[in-house]
């Protein structure tokens, strides 16, 4: 069987979206490809981001491979099923695109895993997988979908949703191969700031999952449970692609858990990498063991200054404010580049966090200011406002959101519109 895993042509004009829009390596699609293979079917990537395909263009080279199943994806990258486009514009205009092509289109990604009878009815596709996919997909090759578990399909007309949300067993998939000519395309280096780029861009994971439970974090529904893959995969993972040429990897973990044996090993290889972490959760030893590493960024959540503050979004912050800026200006001493993040906690007194801002600055960490906070559908701050998820949940936190926000954060120029009119309407 012939499955087409398809990443649409992304466009951003009036969203919300708060990931970079820049394109990045589809590491789902990549498993997925290699457990297809594996399984004995003939599987391709259709990158519209990536290879800069119009969606006509992404039509014509779906039509030329003559599918049986397509599968598109409702978030640009893994690296942001957590903060996805609340719309479904673009994945809608390629279902439209592809609809006439192949038989069956499935959708995976975070609204699928959400908010999956509303993704059934908004996309027209024949299944979503609720969860993580690439383990799951293998399995639609087979005639029967009833037996199948973490499936939204219409069955007589009505949305049939059979869970539990699908977790992936992370030791069973393999180590990542890309081609030369998708890791050229990928000159991008994800939130890389010390240089510019000699050389490709990639993006990896070394885990999965996160065992905190911070409120606005959306991942309840897909990639909750934390789990760390086989060193041996990581290190030949990346060591083919440093064979390759890439000059620079981004570690797409939820959070990137202090590792002294992964670290260990990445101080013997040539590589510059940057990771999305909690300052907290670190020692001066092993951050000294980071920036030896080959560490270029760390993107470090503080979310709030103070304890007040990270008790509201349940942050279960293990230092003081005092120290976690100790770490974090000793993390500058060894790292090019430290972030800071802040989240609009409604507590903090605006004064004290310029102060503290600048504070950072004058030791060259930079702190964004405070981003207002989304109530993404799946989080625990949507559940505390309006409990399970239905199929108006998007649609919900986005007008809640522009009912509360008039200015938005350093990271947002324009003003985000409403679904109702970023969508397009089911017919």
């Amino acid at each position: 069987m012939k499955f087409a895993l398809v990443n649409p042509p992304w466009s951003f004009d009036g969203s919300i979206y708060f990931g970079c829009r820049e394109p990045h390596l589809p590491l789902e699609y990549g498993y997925a490809k290699a457990l297809l293979n594996a399984a004995g079917h003939d599987a391709e990537i259709f990158d519209g981001q990536l290879g800069g395909l119009t969606r006509e263009a992404l039509r014509r080279a779906v039509e030329a491979y003559r599918a049986d199943i397509a599968v598109v994806t409702t978030a640009p990258s893994y690296l942001f099923w957590r903060c996805a486009p609340p719309e479904l514009r673009v994945p809608q205009e390629t279902v439209i695109a592809l609809r006439d092509l192949v038989p069956t289109i499935v959708a995976v990604g975070p609204h699928a895993s959400t908010t999956p009878a509303a993704t059934l009815a908004k996309l027209g596709v024949d299944a979503v997988v609720i969860g993580e996919c690439e383990d799951i997909l293998p399995r639609l090759a087979s005639p029967d979908w009833d037996g199948i578990p973490s499936l939204g399909r219409r069955v007589d007309g009505r949305p049939l949703v059979i869970g539990p949300t699908h977790a992936t067993n992370m030791a069973e998939l393999p180590p990542l191969a890309w081609p030369d000519a998708t890791l050229r395309a990928h000159a991008h280096h994800h939130h890389r700031f010390d240089a510019a780029p000699v050389g490709p861009g990639a993006e990896m994971e070394t885990s999965r999952g996160c065992p905190y439970h911070c409120s606005f974090c959306a991942k309840d529904n897909f990639r909750n449970a934390y789990r760390r893959r086989p060193l041996d995969a990581i290190l030949a993972e990346l060591d083919r692609l440093l064979d390759q040429g890439v000059e620079y990897v981004y570690f797409i973990d939820e959070i990137f858990l202090p590792n002294r044996e992964l670290l260990t090993a990445l101080v013997e290889r040539d590589v510059k990498f940057g990771v999305q972490t909690r300052i907290d959760l670190w020692n001066f030893d092993l951050l000294d063991l980071l920036g030896r590493a080959g560490c270029v960024s760390i993107e470090a959540g503080i979310e709030s200054i103070t304890v007040r503050g990270r008790n509201l979004l349940d942050k279960d912050s293990r230092l003081t404010t005092e120290q976690m800026s100790e770490r974090l200006v000793f993390a500058k001493e060894r790292v090019a580049f430290v972030q800071a993040n802040l989240i609009e906690a409604a507590v903090d007194d605006p004064e004290d966090v310029e102060r503290w801002r600048e504070s950072l600055l004058r030791h060259g960490v930079w702190a964004n200011k405070p981003v207002p906070l989304f109530p993404y559908p799946g989080s625990p701050d949507y559940g505390k406002l309006w409990g399970a998820p239905d199929d108006r949940a998007w649609e919900r936190a986005m007008d809640y959101y522009l009912s509360l926000h008039h200015e938005f954060s350093d990271i947002q120029n324009d003003r985000p519109l409403p679904l109702e009119e970023l969508e397009l309407r089911p017919q």
